[in-house]
Protein backbone atom coordinates (compact mmCIF):
# COMPACT_ATOMS: atom_id res chain seq x y z
CA UNK A 1 0.00 0.00 0.00
CA UNK A 2 1.02 3.77 -0.56
CA UNK A 3 2.49 5.86 2.33
CA UNK A 4 -0.39 6.89 4.12
CA UNK A 5 -1.32 10.64 4.55
CA UNK A 6 -3.01 12.49 7.43
CA UNK A 7 -6.92 12.63 6.47
CA UNK A 8 -8.46 13.38 9.72
CA UNK A 9 -9.41 16.99 8.81
CA UNK A 10 -11.03 16.01 5.77
CA UNK A 11 -12.47 12.78 7.20
CA UNK A 12 -14.21 15.26 9.85
CA UNK A 13 -15.56 17.73 7.47
CA UNK A 14 -17.75 15.13 5.55
CA UNK A 15 -18.81 13.54 8.83
CA UNK A 16 -20.36 17.36 9.80
CA UNK A 17 -22.28 17.22 6.63
CA UNK A 18 -25.92 16.40 7.25
CA UNK A 19 -27.47 15.26 3.84
CA UNK A 20 -26.68 13.95 -0.12
CA UNK A 21 -27.06 17.16 -1.21
CA UNK A 22 -24.54 19.02 1.31
CA UNK A 23 -21.98 16.34 0.58
CA UNK A 24 -22.56 16.49 -3.15
CA UNK A 25 -21.54 20.45 -2.33
CA UNK A 26 -18.86 19.94 -0.73
CA UNK A 27 -17.03 17.18 -3.05
CA UNK A 28 -18.45 19.43 -5.75
CA UNK A 29 -16.43 22.43 -4.30
CA UNK A 30 -13.42 20.41 -3.36
CA UNK A 31 -13.07 17.96 -6.21
CA UNK A 32 -12.06 19.35 -10.12
CA UNK A 33 -14.47 17.70 -12.41
CA UNK A 34 -11.46 14.84 -13.18
CA UNK A 35 -10.85 13.74 -9.99
CA UNK A 36 -15.03 13.51 -9.57
CA UNK A 37 -14.82 11.38 -12.73
CA UNK A 38 -11.68 9.54 -11.41
CA UNK A 39 -13.18 8.73 -8.13
CA UNK A 40 -16.80 8.04 -9.80
CA UNK A 41 -15.12 5.61 -11.89
CA UNK A 42 -13.38 3.68 -9.26
CA UNK A 43 -15.80 3.32 -7.21
CA UNK A 44 -17.55 1.34 -10.52
CA UNK A 45 -14.75 -0.45 -11.13
CA UNK A 46 -15.00 -1.74 -7.18
CA UNK A 47 -18.53 -2.89 -7.93
CA UNK A 48 -17.74 -4.58 -11.03
CA UNK A 49 -14.86 -6.50 -9.53
CA UNK A 50 -17.18 -7.24 -6.59
CA UNK A 51 -19.49 -8.86 -9.01
CA UNK A 52 -16.73 -10.83 -10.30
CA UNK A 53 -16.58 -9.29 -13.45
CA UNK A 54 -13.92 -10.01 -15.25
CA UNK A 55 -10.80 -7.01 -15.98
CA UNK A 56 -11.33 -7.08 -20.38
CA UNK A 57 -15.42 -6.30 -19.45
CA UNK A 58 -14.67 -4.02 -16.28
CA UNK A 59 -11.85 -2.30 -19.04
CA UNK A 60 -14.63 -2.40 -21.77
CA UNK A 61 -17.57 -0.97 -20.00
CA UNK A 62 -15.67 1.45 -18.14
CA UNK A 63 -12.73 2.49 -19.93
CA UNK A 64 -10.47 1.57 -16.82
CA UNK A 65 -6.76 1.09 -17.63
CA UNK A 66 -5.93 -2.72 -16.49
CA UNK A 67 -3.52 -1.12 -13.80
CA UNK A 68 -6.11 0.82 -12.42
CA UNK A 69 -8.54 -2.07 -12.56
CA UNK A 70 -5.38 -4.41 -10.40
CA UNK A 71 -4.92 -1.14 -8.20
CA UNK A 72 -8.99 -1.21 -7.21
CA UNK A 73 -8.64 -5.23 -7.00
CA UNK A 74 -5.77 -5.09 -4.32
CA UNK A 75 -7.66 -2.41 -2.32
CA UNK A 76 -10.29 -4.53 -2.30
CA UNK A 77 -8.80 -7.78 -1.00
CA UNK A 78 -5.88 -6.01 1.22
CA UNK A 79 -6.67 -2.54 2.04
CA UNK A 80 -8.69 -0.89 4.74
CA UNK A 81 -12.68 -2.24 3.70
CA UNK A 82 -13.49 0.93 2.30
CA UNK A 83 -14.96 -0.05 -1.07
CA UNK A 84 -16.10 -3.22 0.50
CA UNK A 85 -18.48 -0.78 3.17
CA UNK A 86 -19.44 1.43 0.76
CA UNK A 87 -20.28 -1.27 -1.62
CA UNK A 88 -22.62 -2.70 0.97
CA UNK A 89 -23.84 -0.01 1.96
CA UNK A 90 -25.26 0.92 -1.57
CA UNK A 91 -26.21 -3.16 -1.92
CA UNK A 92 -28.43 -2.67 0.97
CA UNK A 93 -29.96 1.21 0.16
Amino acid sequence: MEKEIDISTLVEAISKLKNEDEISAFLSDILTKSEQETLTLRLKVAKLLDKGSPYKQIERETGASSATIAKISEYLKYGYDGYRTVIERLDNK
